[in-house]
């Protein structure tokens, strides 16, 4: 997994509305010549990584240091690839707050409408793991309110999603992409990002897998032992749990503990995916787990740009819209020249790219 310092602080303000529709063109243009030369499966890949998605974010204008540049530009994007997303073979779905509960409908919407039906339920199953993982497996005291699923209509996916610290006022984003030997209980992220790193209850950690086969196993438990044994833990004096790791009431765990044992999950992948089977209910099993059993579980917490337009809050220069717009038609006669077979400019495209690869790796 990629760890890095991507700074994400709550302020930038809203995104003025010339400047997402400038966004919305340049996001488009710029994906259609990266699909063009590599495929759209190059784009889900670009977005599980943090350095090119902040860069690709910086390119289009917005703060590089605001949390704003994540709900944006998957928001630019969204709109960007609306019209064109089977020419691409590109879809997204989700967004920010209530947006994001849509993606199950949205991912069912088009797989209907564009006839790969086979696909949406391991896609609808994909996103709402990714979330289950990042609230419920990980908690380390970020709220998520963002979720971006970006798939193609063969089953490849990536997710960009974003969650909150209310107490620092800082935000943290998580990256992923499907892979053939992903597993959504141990270490499924392709990178999380943020400047601010602490102490997190880290279920899917490598080093936790004991911890999820004994929560597994007490899941499966007839309720009335698990609880017996979860009042326990809060007979012991010096328990130190920090704020953000919430305990449910022993009647509310044996009620979901009740739906466990009916359900009798194979193993923590299934667990998680369970309804009602959410943060506190993983945190008491994980608690009763490390203090009855002795499996501890990882508390390691699972925690990079350019401009070329300048930044909408004038950092480190104010946008230059006449500059915005020649990039676009710019790119834009790149792309429909690459269509008619003539990619020398791409070749050049791709050369100057690898030659900026280089100068970075000796620059560090």
């Amino acid at each position: 997994m990629k760890t890095g310092s991507v700074n994400l602080p709550l302020h930038g303000g809203k995104c003025p509305p010339w400047l997402f529709n400038k966004m919305k063109k340049l996001s488009g243009v710029l994906l259609e010549a990266v699909v063009l030369e590599y495929g759209p499966t190059e784009v889900l890949r670009r977005f599980s990584d943090p350095f090119w998605f902040q860069s690709f974010g910086c390119l289009l204008g917005f703060d590089w240091h605001s949390s704003g540049l994540t709900t944006t530009v998957c928001g630019a994007v969204k709109e960007a690839l609306k019209e064109r997303n089977w020419d691409l073979g590109i879809f997204i779905a989700g967004g920010k707050g209530g947006t994001s509960r849509k993606t199950p409908m949205e991912i069912e919407e088009w797989g209907e409408k564009f006839a790969f039906p086979q696909e949406i339920s391991k896609l609808i199953y994909a996103s709402k793991m990714a979330a289950k993982v990042d609230s419920a497996a990980v908690q380390d005291g970020y709220q998520l309110y963002h979720h971006t699923f970006i798939f193609t209509p063969e089953g490849s996916w990536a997710v960009v999603q974003q969650g909150m610290n209310e107490q620092t006022k800082y935000a943290r984003r998580y990256h992923w992409l499907s892979r053939r030997n992903l597993k959504f209980d141990n270490e499924p992220h392709e990178a999380v990002c943020c400047d601010q790193k602490g102490r997190a209850l880290n279920l899917v950690a490598s080093e936790s897998e004991a911890n999820r086969i004994t929560a597994v196993a007490l899941s499966r438990e007839k309720p009335y032992k698990v609880v017996r044994e979860f009042k326990k833990i809060f007979t012991q004096r010096n328990l130190d749990m920090p704020a953000f790791h919430n305990i449910p009431k022993a009647e509310s765990l044996e009620r979901t503990l009740i739906k466990t044992y009916e359900r009798c999950p194979k193993d923590f992948e299934e667990l998680l995916s369970l309804n009602r089977v959410g943060p506190k209910t993983i945190r008491a099993l994980s608690l009763v787990a490390e203090i009855i059993y002795g499996a501890k579980p990882s508390y390691r917490d699972p925690v990079r740009y350019s401009f070329a337009h300048g930044g909408k809050d004038g950092t480190p220069y104010p946008v230059d819209r006449n500059l915005y717009q020649n990039t676009i038609d710019s790119l834009r006669n790149i792309v429909e020249e690459a269509k008619m077979d003539n990619r020398e400019k791409i070749k050049m495209l791709k050369k100057l790219s690898l030659w900026s690869e280089k100068i970075n790796s000796t620059s560090v």
